[in-house]
């Protein structure tokens, strides 16, 4: 039952992934590199301030061996390849998008070099190169995002008739497959324990935080930055942390999905009210 979920988790990611191709373009890309100083601002607060905020926590926390590694792991596995899907109704879809794409990019080089970091920290042997993450990167996230686009290309009528259906189709898998997946390993968090939650839950509203100050004056761009800090990219967290002893996949992938959605929700519907009238679909 467990990997069926799974499966079904990969496969609605993919289809979603795809759909949000369908709708983009070459220039969306390059959004980011147009604008230096946003992309600066954007790289620090996702690669830089939000694994030192879980250095401190995790140095600083009560916290046992597995949950501390477990919030270390999800700090620096950056990345957030379904963040168009969660602000299409907040604006800056170009930022989103051009902000997925790059720093799916850059993990390739950042998230290997802070496994070496970790893996002196916990004083363990750890083996992670880039070939790892582009891989898995390349299997999750540019294959049906360059697939999307060139159906986009070559069939623009077919795909603005479908993609919206295929969200629609792929995120209620996504979800009720998440939700089945916490229900059957609800122990697991059990192995965390409430101070390894409250300290996951702890940095996940300092990423919000970190994000929302460093995205600029631009409503769009500070919920996107917001919510990218906040949002982990899981399929390299699944590959970081199989890299060391300590967390289990599967306490990792529940903690996160229950404190992602303790954070980000309320933020999400504070951000829509606050949106100007013109900006705000409703």
């Amino acid at each position: 039952m467990t990997l069926t979920l799974l499966l079904l988790i990969k496969a609605a990611m993919a289809v979603l992934i795809l759909a949000i191709g369908m709708g983009a373009r070459l220039s969306d890309i390059l959004y980011l590199a147009r604008r230096p100083a946003l992309l600066m601002r954007s790289l620090v607060a996702m690669f830089v301030m939000v694994p030192l905020a879980a250095w401190l926590i995790a140095v600083s926390w009560p916290l046992a061996p597995g949950a501390k590694a477990a919030l270390l792991v999800l700090a620096v596995s950056a990345g957030a390849p379904l963040l168009p899907r969660k602000l299409e109704k907040f604006g800056s879809p170009e930022y989103s998008f051009s902000l997925v794409v790059t720093t799916s990019l850059l993990a390739i080089v950042v998230v290997p070099l802070w496994v070496a970091a970790l893996a002196s920290y916990f004083d363990v042997a750890a083996d992670i190169s880039s070939l790892d993450v582009a891989t898995s990167l390349a299997k999750s996230f540019l294959l049906p995002l360059a697939a999307g686009m060139a159906l986009g290309a070559l069939l623009p009528d077919l795909t603005a008739r479908y993609a919206d259906r295929a969200t629609i189709i792929a995120g209620g898998g996504l979800t009720a497959a998440s939700v089945l997946l916490l229900v059957l390993h609800w122990r697991l968090l059990l192995e965390i324990q409430a101070t390894g939650m409250s300290a996951l839950v702890a940095l996940m509203l300092i990423a919000l935080a970190i994000g929302h100050l460093f995205g600029g004056p631009e409503p769009g761009d500070r919920t996107a930055l917001a919510i990218a800090c906040v949002t982990r990219h899981v399929g390299i967290a699944v590959i970081v942390a199989t890299t060391f002893r300590g967390p289990k996949t599967m306490v990792i992938l529940a903690a996160y999905v229950v404190a992602s959605v303790l954070v980000s929700i309320p933020y999400l519907r504070w951000r829509k009210r606050s949106l100007p009238i013109s900006a705000n679909p409703g």
